[in-house]
């Protein structure tokens, strides 16, 4: 039996079910997780309150935690590319002083990570974070006028690509993965900025996703991207191989789930990618 290649109408179907999963499994969470909380409370004789600020559900993650995805996937339909999530920060943000060489890093929750594990690299340089938790590329289009090129930086460095293989928001092939940050490119080129693009980090398991095994999609992909790089001549800058380990996953000493990035793997980061940074705006 011949296996039928992946059309558009086959993908748009995977992503409208996908979506009515996700729909009914945040919906079964939400309800089950107040179940949890009124059951507890009843049973122990404390307020609702104090429960529901203090219990844990599977998997480690807090009320906070689960309140806040819940809110980001309901979101989705009124903001899908969440572009209110750097809008008020953008509209107090100066124009680039005379010779700031000023820097925009596009990203995911690795990009919206480093600032907040290791703020000082983005407060001593002119680097400005416009990383969101969970985005694909589509979504970093979307936004890449207002994120990036509104900003006027000298140059953006783009890192994407592992939430689409996961399939945050719906299927995705490489095609369409690579076509979405060609794109972005070509913007930034389009309007004189310079880019520098980056591997996808090194995963073997999503959690939140444990039924897809991205290790050698993700191989493909950073194939593609430096191939793509080289021909166009572009800056690329190779976090895999730092910091894989021999079952193609992340090294166990730069993350705690295997995604992302801790302390220890941001300074593995940093050097790589300033010197990249470093390089492009010597040559003005």
């Amino acid at each position: 039996m011949s296996i039928q290649p992946e059309t558009p109408y086959t993908l748009s179907m995977k992503n409208r079910n996908w979506w009515i999963y996700k729909v009914i499994k945040y919906s079964i969470m939400k309800v089950s997780y107040l179940l949890l909380i009124a059951i507890i409370a009843v049973s122990t004789n404390v307020s609702f309150a104090q429960v529901s600020d203090s219990v844990e559900l599977i998997g480690g993650k807090t009320k906070e935690q689960i309140v806040n995805e819940y809110k980001s996937w309901s979101g989705m339909k009124n903001d899908w590319a969440n572009l209110a999530r750097y809008q008020e920060e953008n509209s107090v943000l100066e124009a680039p002083k005379k010779r700031e060489k000023r820097v925009v890093f596009m990203g995911n929750s690795i990009t919206q990570g480093w600032k907040r594990q290791r703020p000082e690299f983005f407060e001593l340089n002119p680097y400005i974070c416009r990383g969101i938790s969970g985005q694909t590329t589509p979504q970093m289009l979307l936004r890449f006028r207002q994120d990036v090129i509104d900003l006027k930086p000298d140059v953006v460095v783009i890192l994407a690509g592992t939430n689409d293989i996961a399939g945050n928001t719906g299927p995705s092939t490489l095609d369409m993965i690579t076509g979405n940050i060609f794109s972005m490119i070509e913007l930034a080129q389009a309007n004189n900025i310079k880019v520098v693009l980056c591997s996808v980090l090194p995963a073997n398991e999503y959690r939140w996703r444990p039924e897809v095994k991205p290790a050698d999609t993700i191989i493909e992909l950073n194939r593609l991207l430096e191939s793509y790089a080289k021909k166009n001549k572009i800056p690329y800058v190779d976090y895999f191989s730092p910091m894989v380990d021999k079952e193609k996953g992340l090294k166990k000493e730069y993350s705690g789930d295997g995604v992302h990035p801790n302390q220890k793997g941001y300074t593995v980061m940093e050097p790589l990618i300033k010197n990249e940074i470093d390089k492009v705006l010597k040559k003005g």
